[in-house]
């Protein structure tokens, strides 16, 4: 979701990047001795086992080097210094200058076998690694994000410039849309819209449209409606009807 902001689309300070952000440092971040870093996900399987033993289709996913990176990317967007990333991304290579994959996270193992902020068993160099070091610095110097796309970052970013329209499918039902809003319904196959904005006290039937890249849609025009009031909708599939009445409300 960083890279919304990276590209211009999303501001530092839009409030989902800033939730987002921190339940991202809550749960993924670890602090090491050369500076912050993170994890992919929670859960992650890919990486050393805890005893420090080679990944074999199973272990856990450790922190990457390239997350600071991105990190000071959105410290930067968000008018703060990322020299302390790129400082750290510096001290997670080894005397050769080389990034690692992973980093092990935790307590150090006994031999010296893995040292918390040290290199895993994991690739060294990862060239993707030292591609956003290498962006950083660049970034840091121009005092922008070097990805920025700036009619994108004057349009969305900016400007704020929104859709007109919300869309639905199956798969990610709206419960409901803010008002003026026109409702879009994607299907995958072509289909026939039953809708009401009365809760059938009468109906009408929208024939979808062949996007021509995998998919159908039909627009609701639901930017007639107010606050409050609701869309109800089902689908038939040629002869057979989807079963279930959805429902979406206008905010």
């Amino acid at each position: 979701f960083l890279q919304l902001v990276r590209l211009g689309i999303r501001t530092a300070d839009d409030p989902l990047i800033v939730d987002s952000v921190a339940v991202i440092d809550q749960v993924l971040q670890r602090d090491l001795p050369q500076g912050p870093s993170w994890r992919r996900y929670n859960y992650d399987g890919y990486g050393q086992k805890p005893d420090g033993s080679a990944f074999d289709g199973t272990g856990e996913g450790r922190c990457w080097p390239i997350l600071t990176g991105e990190r000071g990317h959105y410290e930067l967007a968000a008018g703060r210094d990322p020299l302390p990333f790129i400082e750290a991304m510096e001290k997670f290579a080894n005397v050769g200058g080389m990034l690692p994959e992973q980093l092990w996270d935790t307590d150090d193992l006994p031999d010296g076998k893995m040292k918390r902020g040290g290199p895993t068993g994991a690739a060294m160099p990862l060239c993707w690694a030292h591609a956003e070091y290498a962006n950083l610095v660049r970034s840091h110097k121009d005092g922008v994000c070097v990805d920025r796309i700036e009619p994108v970052y004057q349009r969305y970013g900016k400007a704020k410039t929104g859709s007109k329209i919300e869309m639905w499918t199956l798969a990610h039902q709206l419960q409901r849309i803010a008002q003026g809003k026109t409702l879009r319904i994607i299907t995958e196959k072509a289909a026939t819209i039953h809708w009401s904005f009365d809760g059938w006290a009468t109906a009408n039937d929208l024939e979808t449209r062949d996007a021509e890249f995998g998919c159908w849609f039909g627009d609701l025009p639901s930017d007639q409606l107010r606050a409050g009031e609701h869309i109800v909708f089902t689908i038939l599939w040629q002869a057979r009807w989807e079963g279930t009445d959805f429902q979406v409300a206008i905010q």
